[in-house]
Formats: structure tokens, sequence, C-alpha cells
């Protein structure tokens, strides 16, 4: 499948905000993100231009993108980065700069084809690239009956780290973390 990866422009605020609602719409959304689509079509566009505008600056956040050469986005992953101090974090606060891979998503037509590994691929490569702060590790959860899920991130290199937590919408189900680190990482 012939396809680019690229981050989000800022301008293309519609297309991000159409490719998570597709994602939101997924059979399996339930198991791969903590928001519904309910609450994806409540955002304001303003929502989704800051989005858009904070991935295209890339200091703190950065969406990529796989796009066909019709314009198509065929998939997205997006990555966070996270500091110590940083209560927000998902999982607990970060005891050391990291980036957090969230909102994984390939449309079915595009699954199986590579570009879901591509995608990860640039965001642990654009995390090892930041300076400051420097980033040793790269972390994504996901929900432990996604076992589709868990094996596409083991073979994109990411391994178990035994950390788990509560779904906070599905309990008693839990959320695995699975990490890279930079010194496991051939390009790093």
């Amino acid at each position: 499948m012939t396809h680019i990866i690229k981050t989000v422009p800022a301008e293309d605020w519609a297309k991000a905000k159409e490719i998570r609602l597709a994602a939101l719409r997924d059979p399996i959304a339930h198991l791969a993100f903590l928001e519904t689509l309910e609450q994806g079509l409540a955002r304001p566009d303003e929502f989704w231009q800051d989005r858009a505008r904070a991935s295209a600056e890339g200091t703190s956040l950065r969406q990529f993108v796989a796009e066909a050469p019709d314009g198509e986005w065929l998939g997205t992953v997006t990555a966070r980065v996270e500091l110590p101090g940083d209560t927000s974090a998902f999982g607990g606060e970060p005891k050391a700069p990291q980036t957090h891979v969230v909102g994984v998503f390939l449309r079915p037509a595009a699954r199986g084809a590579g570009i879901a590994e591509e995608l990860l691929a640039a965001a642990v490569a654009w995390s090892w690239s930041l300076s400051e702060p420097r980033i040793e590790r790269v972390r994504l959860f996901v929900h432990e009956e996604n076992a589709r899920a868990q094996a596409l991130y083991r073979k994109a290199g990411f391994e178990p780290t035994g950390a788990t937590v509560l779904v906070p919408a599905d309990v008693p189900f839990r959320e695995v973390e699975l990490a890279v680190t930079r010194s496991l990482t051939p390009a790093g």
C-alpha cells in the first residue's frame, strides 16, 4: 500500500478530527480508547484546532499519520511527552522524561500492511530526536484483552514492563504497559 508518514500540520485539524472520530467508531474502540464517540463528537472545533497546532509545533506532542496518494489518512499515532511531576500522566507520575504513545488507529483496509509499525517507529524516532528533555523510554498501554494490539506492539519492539493500571471506565479490566528504551533501540 503506497503511503507516506508525516506529521499533522495545524491546517489539517479537520482531517485529524475525522480520523479520531473514525477510530472511535471502530468496533473495538471500547478496548483501545479511553474516550467514547459521543465525547469526541461533543468537542468543539477549537479543541481540534488547538490539538493540531500543538502537534505541528511538536515540542511536547506530535501526531503522525500515514497518508495515501489520494490524501486519505490511513492511520495515526500520537506521542506525548511526560515529565516528572506530571500527575495527570496515565499510569502514574513518571520518574524520568518519557513519551507516551496514544491514539493508535488504522483504518481496516490499511491493517496488516506494516503501516502501524511505521507509525510507531516514527513516534519512537521523534522521541529520540528530542534534545530537551532527553527521552530514554517510550511507553504505551493496551487493554489486557486486546491481544491483536499487544501482538502489534511487541512486533514493533515494545515489551511488557509488568506495570498495569485499572481501566477507568471498565473496572475490573486492566491496561498493560509496554515500553521500549533507547538502549534497546538500534537507531537510538
